[in-house]
């Protein structure tokens, strides 16, 4: 398989110099030709236009692990309590569904559709306790059915182009899975190894899959988002100025940019790190030469 991340690499761009403290869930909105993505632990949504430039941000009120398209044209935004509707128009937000509490106290990770609109949503302790996540499924009458639990921090999801293969990964894995899919019932099997990207200290987090089939892996600590095939070899390296690299997903009108999100952190040790990478937080984009599939709307 030919590695086309060198044009990738080629055409890396910084497109929104935001310093975001968690960048991540970036979504491609075709209706509006813009960029949804989140900012975790500030509580706000990103809305990114590429015609102009801007980067505007609606602040929720709750840190919101990601946002999914709606059929309507609303957003779902999965934030501390559970899901909730966003209006991009009014700004306002309104509770749809609330998830379990826990305890230790719960909030949601990354969220994505299945080829069927059916919401996936990972969910964490809010300090990363282990073991107290699990992941759901969210079904278009609201029915939630949690499918894995035991989980730490419940990251990347995504799905094969012809919707039989879910791919998901915890990022205290070092890994990303594969489970048979049956899309019509939202039926998940049992997972296998795919590949296995704990390099150098880094941790796989959000992921996306490219009309090939192949997945994009955001790698936290590593620098880089990776490139890998469906049976699991790496194929190709994007190497990003920042470490903390979180998402990426594809946009603009033929699908073939790149959008990479990063975060810059929070905590005093941070302000260090900072000085080093003065873009860490930053919205990225490149032409790797593949395109990407449509984001599919929350059915619910």
């Amino acid at each position: 398989m030919t590695t086309l991340l060198p044009a990738a690499q080629a055409t890396l761009e910084l497109v929104a110099d935001a310093r975001a403290a968690l960048g991540e869930g970036p979504t491609w909105d075709a209706e509006r030709a813009v960029l949804w993505w989140v900012d975790i632990t500030a509580g706000r949504v990103h809305r990114f236009d590429p015609r102009t430039g801007d980067d505007a941000a609606i602040d929720v009120g709750s840190p919101v692990g990601a946002v999914a398209l709606r059929r309507g044209g609303r957003l779902v935004a999965a934030v501390v309590a559970g899901l909730a509707v966003l209006d991009p128009a009014a700004e306002g937000i309104a509770t749809l569904l609330n998830l379990d509490a826990g305890e230790p106290p719960l909030r949601c990770n990354d969220a994505k559709c299945d080829p069927a609109g059916r919401l996936w949503v990972g969910r964490m302790g809010l300090g990363a306790e282990p073991g107290a996540g699990a992941l759901l499924r969210v079904d278009d009458d609201l029915t939630v059915t949690t499918r894995l639990t035991d989980l730490t921090i419940p990251n990347g999801l995504g799905w094969s182009p012809d919707g039989r293969t879910m791919y998901f990964t915890d990022s205290t894995w070092g890994e990303v899975r594969a489970y048979p899919y049956d899309p019509a019932t939202g039926a998940m099997g049992d997972g296998r190894l795919l590949a296995r990207l704990a390099e150098g200290g880094a941790v796989t987090d959000g992921l996306t899959v490219d009309a090939e089939g192949c997945l994009w892996v955001a790698l936290w600590g590593g620098n880089r988002v990776v490139r890998v095939a469906p049976d699991g070899t790496v194929c190709g390296r994007l190497k990003l100025p920042v470490s903390r690299v979180t998402s990426c997903a594809f946009g603009g009108p033929d699908l073939g940019d790149l959008y990479v999100t990063t975060a810059g952190g929070t905590d005093p040790a941070d302000a260090a790190a900072g000085a080093a990478e003065p873009h860490a937080g930053g919205l990225f984009r490149c032409r790797p030469g593949v395109r990407g599939l449509p984001p599919v709307p929350f059915a619910g």
